[in-house]
């Protein structure tokens, strides 16, 4: 299978690193194809960036109209639903799947993102997907995306450091990255610590491997429904 696995912003090294993430967990028969836009935001933080990057996803998805399925990496799943109604085939979001992970592996789960003003669209989705009440907190660790990308910044002691609050003042029992620049981080934060640490790119990537092998699409009736001028 082709799995086309879309940055939405337009830093390179970020591509990069989600590129090798998905290669570390996929299966030997899936071909990755990693990319990102040539215009838009350098980071997402926020709706507004948010609005900016959507066109240029959708004109990616367009231009791998054959791949087998889609993995939108960004924690806010930005431009998920028209991304849906785009294409029959499966989107999954890192941030959608990660939650769904989350509440399989654990009670109560708290998410540990980048800057305050992300947290109220990752309250929003929780709320949107049903999930609300599995989630203890959304936690900013007050990280700016572009700093996962600095070599020997603390970026990783402060994500650290909100998850050891997450722990102790939560009392969650996992938690979810709220970035897709967080993704080389999990599995050592999760020795640290000592509970799931959950990545939302090697989440997605699994499902998305899942619904092809079943041969699922996504819906055609009612809000998936394609456009009606593309």
């Amino acid at each position: 299978m082709q799995l086309l696995v879309i940055n939405p912003n337009t830093t390179a090294s970020m591509t990069a690193k989600i590129e090798a993430a998905v290669q570390s967990v996929a299966s030997d028969g899936t071909e990755i194809i990693a990319v990102n836009p040539r215009s838009g935001p350098a980071s997402i933080q926020g709706y507004y960036d948010e609005a900016l990057c959507v066109p240029g996803l959708l004109d990616l998805i367009k231009n791998h109209s054959h791949a087998d399925a889609i993995v939108l990496a960004c924690f806010d799943d930005t431009g998920l639903d028209a991304a849906r109604c785009l294409t029959e085939k499966p989107v999954i979001g890192i941030g959608e799947a990660a939650f769904h992970f989350a509440s399989m592996l654990s009670n109560k789960f708290s998410v540990v993102t980048t800057l305050s003003r992300s947290v109220p669209a990752i309250e929003h989705n929780l709320q949107r997907y049903g999930l609300m009440a599995r989630c203890a907190k959304v936690r900013a660790s007050e990280v700016p995306v572009l700093e996962l990308e600095i070599p020997h910044s603390d970026a990783r002691a402060r994500i650290s450091d909100e998850i050891s609050r997450a722990i102790a003042e939560d009392h969650c029992e996992a938690i979810v990255l709220g970035c897709a620049g967080m993704t080389d981080l999990a599995r050592a934060l999760s020795q640290q610590h000592g509970l799931p640490v959950i990545d939302g790119v090697a989440c997605a990537t699994k499902l998305c491997e899942s619904m092809v092998s079943l041969g699922f699409e996504t819906s055609r009736l009612g809000g998936y429904a394609p456009p009606f001028v593309l």
